[in-house]
Parts: structure tokens; sequence; C-alpha cells
């Protein structure tokens, strides 16, 4: 098939290039590189079966492709808070020229949704199904990406009934592994890296809001599994339910590290959420899929990577 990956120089759009054009496919990798790395996909260049394309999704486009991919969004508080207006304006209208480029040309459409739909989640719907609507604050400062993201889920429900295009969408949970920016302040590429330059580990709160990490290999290879089946269109979470505590993954950090550094305390930053962990049961029972990565497993490349990067400067 002919593939386009929007924000496909991204962490996960990269390793969803790589996956594709593994399996044989024709894959468009378009991006306007404001969080995407030329670095991430240097080593397709060569490939004849990849095309790279700077563009912007919230500008219009026409591609003749069998499917799209839209991953294009700053997916960390840092990039999405930079300029809230641009993250906004990138799920609902990037949505959009996805979605009308799609019935245009009878393409299946994907969507990288995200937990972050859950919001800051009731304490009694714990892990969260993919029923819960959720509990997010529409004016808060994490709201351009969480009602962003909401408001994309809508549109592709509302051009699959009203026009009839093939969609799937998926709710990605927390995930982490090679390619993640360095300075992109989630909470493993931060802890990661203060431990390798040998700082002070930053924890926010008491460090017991938990998370569940899922290492990149395996969201690719769920987002893959719901996009080519027939049963369901999603929304369906995919992540890793192992949950493990703030604190125990800075813990854990240090331990692989070697690293010295000491664990400190911050204040929370806002809508924080408390607890996050998917209910997978959807995608077991209709994929067949579930995570094998441990956290433990996952850690090594993915420090071996940031050491890579680091000592090289960029």
């Amino acid at each position: 098939m002919r593939i386009l990956i929007t924000g496909g120089a991204g962490f996960l759009g990269s390793h969803l290039c790589d996956r594709l054009l593994g399996e044989g496919h024709e894959v468009i990798c378009m991006d306007n590189f404001f969080t995407g790395r030329k670095r991430n996909v240097l080593h397709l260049m060569e490939n004849p079966l990849f095309e790279l394309m700077r563009h912007d999704v919230t500008d219009p486009f026409k591609l003749e492709v069998d499917q799209i991919y839209n991953l294009a969004c700053p997916a960390s508080p840092v990039h999405y808070q930079h300029n809230p207006i641009k993250t906004i304006k990138t799920s609902v209208m990037g949505a959009i020229n996805c979605l009308g480029s799609g019935k245009r040309v009878g393409a299946r459409v994907f969507q990288a949704s995200t937990s972050e739909v859950y919001g800051d989640p009731d304490p009694s719907v714990h892990p969260q199904p993919e029923s819960y609507w959720g509990n997010v604050n529409p004016i808060g400062i994490r709201s351009c990406y969480d009602e962003g993201k909401r408001a994309a889920e809508t549109l592709f429900m509302d051009y699959h009934r009203q026009n009839g295009v093939d969609i799937r969408i998926a709710r990605i949970f927390n995930t982490y592994g090679p390619r993640m920016c360095p300075d992109d302040g989630r909470v493993v590429s931060n802890f990661i890296v203060q431990a390798l330059q040998g700082k002070d580990i930053t924890v926010y709160g008491e460090g017991q809001q938990t998370r569940s990490f899922c290492y990149c290999d395996d969201l690719i290879d769920g987002f893959v599994s719901l996009m080519n089946q027939e049963a369901v269109i999603g929304p369906m979470n995919i992540g890793n339910p192992g949950e493990f505590t703030i604190l125990e993954l800075a813990q854990k950090v240090i331990a692989q590290t070697g690293s010295h550094s000491k664990i400190i305390h911050e204040a929370l930053p806002q809508d924080d959420p408390k607890q996050r962990q998917p209910d997978i049961t959807q995608a077991q029972k209709v994929l067949g899929w579930e995570p094998t990565i441990t956290l433990d497993e996952g850690l090594k490349p993915t420090i071996a990577y940031f050491d890579k990067v680091l000592s090289e400067g960029s």
C-alpha cells in the first residue's frame, strides 16, 4: 500500500515508518519539524519506498494514498504549551485535512488520540475503559492538547457517520523509547537526562501519582493491528497496564544508569493526573494484542539512546 504518516519524523512516527517500510509498503512521511527530527528518519532516505515531505498538517494537501496515520501534534506539555493555539489548531485542522483527504480518495484514516482525553480520572474509574467520558478541565493549561484531541475524535466519528469515511481511533497511554526528544519535558526523558548528567531528579509532589509506561515497539504493534482489522473502529486504548508510581520510575532510572543523582520534590503542576492506567480488555479481545516489553527491559535501549545523543551534543 501507499501510506501517509503525518508527524512521521517524530518519536512514534519514525518508528511507524520503520515498521511499514519493513512490511514492504510505500511510505510518505509528512512533518513540519516542530518536534520531529530529521535524524529520526535519516537512515531511511536511501530507501526507494520512502518519501519525506515538509508540510504542516494544518494546511490542506492532496495525496493519492491507501491509508493515513495522523500522528501530527506535539505530545509533551513543554512543547504543546509552547504555542497552545497552534497545538489545538494542529489537532482540529489536522484532523479535518486528513479526513477530507481520506474522504476524497477512499483511504482509511487512523487517529492517534491520547489517554489525556480522560483528564484526571475519578478514582472510582481505574483503570480507564474506553466508555469513560473523562474529567478534563476545558480552560486549564493542558486543555489545548486534551480538548484538541477530544475534538479530533469528534470529527473522526462525525466524518465516519456523515460521510462514511473509514476510520480507526487509538488512545495512546504514556509511551517511551529511543528517539524521544531529550528536552520534551516528559517524565521518562526528564529522569534519564537528569540521571545521565548527574543532576538532581525532579519529582513533582510526593511522587505517588501513577503512570503506565508502554515501550514504543509494543505501541506500534498495537497501531498496525488496530489499523488493519475490520471488527471495530475504536476508540481503543493502546498502552501498558503495568502501573508504577513516579517515584518508582525515578528509582529504576537511577539504578539502571548507575547515577548518583538525588531525588528532589517540587510542587505538582496544574491539572496533573493522579492516576493513569489503561483498561486494554478491548485490545486483548479484538486484536489479540497486549504489551510484552517490561519497563525494566524497555529502559535499557532508551537510556542507551539518550546516552548517545547527549554525548554527541545533539
